[in-house]
């Protein structure tokens, strides 16, 4: 009798994260690191463990399991972050190189139907900074913004290095939220509008208009306070845009409440460092709108156990947002369903 092996998308939650633990800590090894505990952190759209080492070291272990990342990107991210640590006065994990002096390791992890790529770099001590925090880390993160498209506009590319153009609302990825299943004739029609009148503001956005590198996903969830200021990681999501979009998907995060004041403590903070951008007003809430449509789209392909069981709720919720845009001009998170 033949005994079926789930394959990694049937694994539940805990089932994954020991899944990736033998390629982590194959990878651990390529890093040059010894390894005396390795401890899951995060279980998301990527894995991240944290490795303790035998000589007192703690660094942060990534595992791209639903990472879109080529090795090029890969390159282009580390190399970046690397540049931010050591010409800037912004926090970043310092990334680390393997043994061969490569950025990352490629593994196959058992189950998955692809190679990842995993990263290793420095370990943030400190608080979590999270988006409701108020207007103290909004006003810091506003001038970390700032900082890092200025050094953005300075630094290349090194040789063998990419990053792709987020000149689209979904960031070029496949175009999967349209046809969800779940989906109304009315639903579909709202989702279908609103990628159409983001895609137009984009076009505006974009027209003439230099790219630089973005961090492209600065919410709570990627920052801590570190030693008194913010600190910055998971540059994952990095690619080319405008300046703008980088505001925008912060402000998406800080749409919870109008009354903290949170959104204008980050472009103040911001416009201590270099101009805001000038941008039209509806194009600014169809590029923050934007960030619903690429996050349901990302969560409906998604590899990760408990990601694909919130997928339906979340379409759900992108249907009411969305609508409440188009008939406002406004795009909020705490509306109504």
């Amino acid at each position: 009798m033949t005994t079926h092996a789930p394959g990694y998308d049937e694994l539940d939650e805990a089932a994954q994260i020991e899944a990736l633990r033998p390629v982590a800590r194959e990878a651990a090894t390529a890093f040059g690191l010894e390894v005396q505990r390795l401890e899951p952190v995060l279980h998301a759209y990527n894995t991240t463990f944290r490795v303790d080492t035998v000589d007192g070291r703690r660094v942060a272990l990534r595992v791209g399991t639903n990472s879109k990342s080529t090795p090029a990107n890969v390159t282009a991210q580390q190399a970046w972050q690397e540049a931010i640590a050591t010409e800037t006065d912004v926090a970043v994990p310092r990334p680390l190189r393997t043994g061969s002096g490569d950025w990352f390791v490629t593994t196959s992890p058992a189950g998955l139907d692809r190679p990842v790529l995993v990263t290793a770099a420095s370990w943030l001590e400190g608080e979590d900074a999270r988006d409701h925090a108020g207007t103290e880390w909004a006003h810091s993160l506003g001038r970390t913004t700032a900082l890092l498209h200025r050094h953005a506009t300075d630094w290349s590319l090194p040789a063998g290095a990419t990053l792709p153009r987020f000149d689209d609302p979904l960031f070029g990825d496949p175009e999967v939220l349209p046809s969800a299943a779940g989906l109304s004739r009315a639903e579909r029609g709202v989702v279908e509008e609103g990628l159409g009148r983001a895609r137009e503001a984009f076009a505006r956005v974009y027209a003439d208009a230099a790219v630089l590198p973005l961090h492209a996903d600065l919410h709570g969830g990627n920052l801590k306070w570190h030693q008194g200021r913010i600190a910055v990681f998971d540059f994952d999501d990095a690619g080319l845009g405008v300046p703008v979009l980088d505001l925008a998907i912060t402000s998406f995060y800080l749409r919870r409440s109008a009354a903290d004041g949170a959104e204008a403590a980050l472009r103040a903070g911001y416009a201590e460092v270099s101009p805001l951008p000038e941008v039209d007003p509806a194009d600014l809430e169809a590029l923050v709108a934007s960030r619903q449509l690429l996050l349901a789209n990302d969560l409906l392909g998604s590899r990760t156990a408990s990601l694909r069981a919130m997928a339906q709720e979340y379409l759900r919720t992108t249907v009411v947002r969305l609508r409440h845009w188009l008939e406002t001009g406004v795009f909020r998170l705490d509306v109504p369903g």
